[in-house]
């Protein structure tokens, strides 16, 4: 086994066209003894043409792989069936496999077929496994290949959630948010909004719809992270019996009725346990038993449109179905991002936060992408944003991401500056910036020499740009506070940035 490995290392840094002109052709003409030495071959030409963008030479390729199927060598057999599902399965190949299936005596080429035919088979894979007793193969799996086969699967915006008794959605953000989160949708609901706060959790802010809804008009809403519907709480999750009340919570009618309704394509489902350790064998428990309870929705890892995720706390679990939707309509503007870019959502959230005052005129000193801009601008009363990044790539996408966001009533200035050097910025006028909002480099993903240097600079030059009444609105990394008369701070929140804690502040001109 050693041998092989280190064989089909040496091969992969073989360039494809030498393994296929050269070293396939050498490989057919061995006698079945120095074969099976060389079967490493078969599993690196799998992996190589697997990505391969030549339709004509992956097709040649995977008519060899299919040739060694009738090999007699059972190595060899079974080097090339675990190949085939790497470059798509197709009626032969499954043919084949199910052959093999019915007519191997060897228990490792048996589970290696399943294995393949759990990926590509079709409708011959169903009928084979129908009523034969076929324990190897998994038939929920099969059914999800052939769901996929027949095209993608997608979350429908559009579609209508009818009112209905105890429905309630979680919508989910960065701890810390939970209360901006919370604001936002009280304030859509006086507006005439179709969401009712009930509870605010660590974490996550639970909802209910006031009458039928469509999942476009939830995504009016910007401050959340991810959305998703309550389907159950387990009491007692590392209980014997938590297992199994998991299964029916994902087949309950209230599950299938939102995924059938709600789907284009066929009900599938990723099931993710949200915690530390490795969970396969307790997903592959639930999602066997959901399936013999509702076998009308699958479970599939590979693009579902919805996911079933299960958080842990120490007294219980709760178990959320969540719409994959991509790409965010919220952020239908984001035409590029740079490494350490705002998370869409806490830029919505500091727009919030900052409030809003007659003919904006707002200054991201650290601008990346642009996000906390465009969400600017977007909620209204903008009537200039600048902004500056040292990175002139970042600069540019700045600059599409904004024309992208169609914002015709807001004029917008990018420059490729040091904050500090507000002379070269004739946007920034001393003492006309009504807002300086930023989630500057926090030294994590981009590092900052002196980070106590680039903050104590940032209170002094927003202190001298600002007109009265003006607002600092930041990610505050440090124990740092301003020194600056003139600004004074007016609310402080800590916000888990992925395990780091920062603060969410604001200060106000005076």
């Amino acid at each position: 086994m050693k041998a092989d490995n280190d064989l089909y290392r040496q091969l992969r840094e073989v360039p494809a066209a030498q393994l296929w002109n050269v070293e396939v052709p050498k490989f057919n003409q061995l006698d079945p003894k120095e074969r099976n030495q060389q079967v490493a071959l078969v599993r690196a030409v799998g992996v190589v043409f697997s990505t391969s963008r030549n339709p004509e030479m992956k097709a040649a390729v995977k008519a060899w792989m299919i040739s060694l199927l009738q090999d007699p060598s059972e190595k060899i057999r079974r080097y090339a069936t675990a190949a085939i599902p790497k470059l798509g399965g197709d009626e032969e190949s499954e043919r084949k496999l199910i052959d093999i299936l019915k007519t191997t005596d060897v228990d490792r080429e048996k589970k290696k077929v399943a294995s393949a035919l759990e990926k590509i088979g079709g409708a011959a894979t169903l009928k084979a496994v129908a009523g034969s007793g076929e324990k190897l193969i998994d038939e929920q799996k099969v059914r999800a290949s052939v769901a996929r086969q027949g095209g993608p699967s997608n979350v429908r915006l559009d579609a209508i959630v009818p009112k209905q008794p105890g429905l309630r959605l979680h919508l989910r953000c960065r701890k810390g948010l939970e209360s901006i989160v919370a604001d936002e949708v009280r304030e859509d609901e006086g507006r005439g909004g179709k969401f009712r706060v009930v509870e605010v959790r660590g974490c996550f802010v639970v909802v209910e719809p006031k009458d039928a809804f469509t999942l476009a008009e939830l995504y009016q809403l910007r401050c959340f992270d991810t959305a998703a519907f309550s389907l159950a709480f387990i009491r007692e999750p590392g209980s014997a019996e938590a297992l199994e009340v998991l299964a029916k919570a994902i087949a309950s009618p209230l599950a299938e009725k939102l995924m059938l309704a709600l789907t284009q394509g066929a009900a599938r489902y990723r099931l993710s346990m949200v915690s530390e350790g490795n969970h396969d064998d307790a997903v592959a428990k639930v999602a066997k038993k959901a399936f013999e309870l509702n076998p009308r929705i699958l479970n599939d890892a590979r693009e579902s449109p919805w996911s079933v995720d299960v958080h842990f706390d120490e007294l219980r679990a709760l178990v959320e179905l969540r719409p994959r939707i991509s790409p965010n309509p919220r952020l239908y503007y984001r035409t590029d991002a740079v490494n350490a870019a705002s998370h869409p959502p806490l830029a919505a959230c500091l727009v919030r936060v900052a409030g809003r005052q007659d003919k904006e005129i707002v200054w991201d000193p650290f601008c990346g992408s642009g996000l906390e801009l465009i969400e600017s601008a977007l909620a209204g009363g903008v009537g200039q944003v600048v902004g500056t990044d040292i990175d002139p790539a970042a600069i540019a996408i700045a600059e599409a991401n904004f024309k992208a966001a169609k914002l015709p009533g807001t004029k917008a200035a990018f420059h490729t500056s040091d904050f500090r050097d507000i002379v070269r910025i004739p946007e920034l006028d001393r003492g006309k910036v009504s807002l300086v909002i930023s989630n500057p480099p926090l030294g994590r993903r981009v590092r900052v020499p002196n980070m106590h240097g680039l903050f104590t600079d940032l209170f002094k030059i927003a202190s001298e740009v600002l007109r009265p009444n003006g607002r600092l609105v930041f990610i505050n990394p440090l124990r740092l506070s301003s020194v600056d008369p003139t600004l004074r701070l007016e609310s402080s929140r800590t916000v888990d940035l992925g395990g780091y804690d920062c603060r969410l502040e604001v200060y106000r001109k005076r």
